[in-house]
């Protein structure tokens, strides 16, 4: 009888997982396969990294926020209200630009700052870097 209980068991579970668990792993699995036909096709685009900095930029900057007063509908952006949306969402693509213009000013500093590749693992850069710092 116990037999009986424990194949029952694993048939429920068996539905459970088939029910909820596969149409995650199949959405999971295609946006995959979409991110990585989007990554080829970024390859060969010439103006791939420049929407990717303004996808960046866009993750920084704050959203545009809806506050409702009475009948008055304002939008706050940066501490700042405005009368129309348009407005703060004008307000909130010139700062995007300005992130995005930053990360292009910043970037010849970053790769000049680069150190040359070396032949040592990780663990031995850790280690003379620790050795340099002690004595």
């Amino acid at each position: 009888m116990t037999n009986v209980f424990w194949m029952s068991g694993l048939i429920f579970a068996c539905l459970l997982f088939y029910r909820f668990a596969l149409p995650r792993l199949k959405k999971f699995d295609e946006s995959n396969v979409a991110r990585i036909a989007r990554q080829e096709q970024e390859r060969h685009d010439p103006q791939a990294h420049i929407r990717h900095a303004l996808d960046i930029a866009s993750e920084q900057v704050e959203e545009v926020q809806e506050i409702k007063s009475g009948p008055l509908t304002h939008y706050l952006f940066e501490a700042q209200a405005y009368a129309s949306r348009d407005e703060a969402e004008e307000m909130r693509a010139r700062r995007v630009a300005v992130v995005a213009r930053r990360f292009y000013e910043d970037l010849p500093a970053a790769l000049m700052g680069r150190e040359k590749p070396s032949n040592l693992s990780a663990r031995e850069r850790a280690g003379s870097r620790w050795k340099r710092t002690i004595h």
